[in-house]
């Protein structure tokens, strides 16, 4: 596996659901290709639009984006809290500013000198004109091509998650698929109550890409266990942070009526 400069990996043991795994911490930062097992190299399959759906896509800051969500009358997306930090700016390749990051998804009820979450996000609250109106029920697979959720799609949670499900992800454009092997809690640099295990190669800025299993929206791309993708589910997240999944195209906003996020 090639590794790009800023690539940072500690080799642990952990117990997920019974099985040993070595667990190798995916660090936001600059990413490189990685000699993936299962995977096919992006060959889009329809237009981007403008501005483009980020969500299953590239970020700035090394990341990738996860899930259109909506915050009273914000509009988020959803990435990974490993990768930046709550109040950063967020700007695009032209320079524009495209929202601003926090806060962390975190449970109160934690061990002294640990942190402990639902899971691995946080949200990118996006400025309006950043918003691709008429698409946020939507997640760019590359590929895979864009995936759109009816009105009311559930965000899966952990109880959810089923060994042999079939999972998709899409970062680092990169579109890949493989079945899910484990489910189960997480107890290293951060405790998750839940982290599930999809049998697929993963690599330094897949962390908070979309993570589909079975079609339907799962979690956020977390680690790298084994050499697998590991990812948190989305509806604990989503409920912590007080988050409603965006499954209508304009998540029930209009241009007019969303709010300019602060730092």
């Amino acid at each position: 596996m090639t590794r790009s400069r800023g690539l940072t990996r500690r080799r642990v043991t952990l117990l997920v659901a019974g099985l040993a795994w070595a667990v190798a911490l995916v660090v936001g930062g600059s990413y490189g290709l990685t000699a993936l097992r299962i995977y096919q190299q992006t060959t889009r399959v329809a237009a981007r639009f403008d501005p483009p759906v980020v969500a299953g896509q590239v970020i700035a800051g090394g990341c990738s984006g996860g899930f259109y969500a909506r915050k009273d009358s914000t509009i988020v997306l959803l990435s990974s809290a490993h990768c930046l930090a709550p109040g950063d700016r967020i700007r695009d390749g032209q320079g524009r500013v495209v929202g601003v990051l926090g806060p962390r998804a975190q449970l109160p009820d934690c061990p002294a000198t640990r942190f402990c979450a639902p899971s691995d996000f946080m949200p990118l609250a996006l400025v309006p004109d950043r918003i691709p109106w008429g698409h946020l029920n939507m997640v760019d697979m590359g590929a895979g091509g864009y995936r759109t959720f009816a009105d009311g799609t559930k965000a899966l949670g952990c109880v959810d998650l089923t060994r042999g499900e079939k999972v998709e992800v899409d970062g680092r454009e990169r579109f890949r698929t493989g079945p899910l092997v484990e489910v189960g809690p997480y107890d290293y640099d951060t405790i998750f109550p839940c982290m599930a295990i999809a049998d697929m190669e993963v690599g330094v800025g897949d962390s908070g890409g979309a993570v589909l299993v079975d079609g339907q929206p799962a979690g956020v791309i977390s680690r790298d266990i084994n050499g697998k993708l590991a990812f948190t589910p989305l509806e604990e997240g989503l409920a912590n942070l007080g988050l409603t999944l965006c499954t209508t195209p304009d998540c029930g906003l209009t241009p007019d009526t969303a709010v300019q996020p602060t730092e």
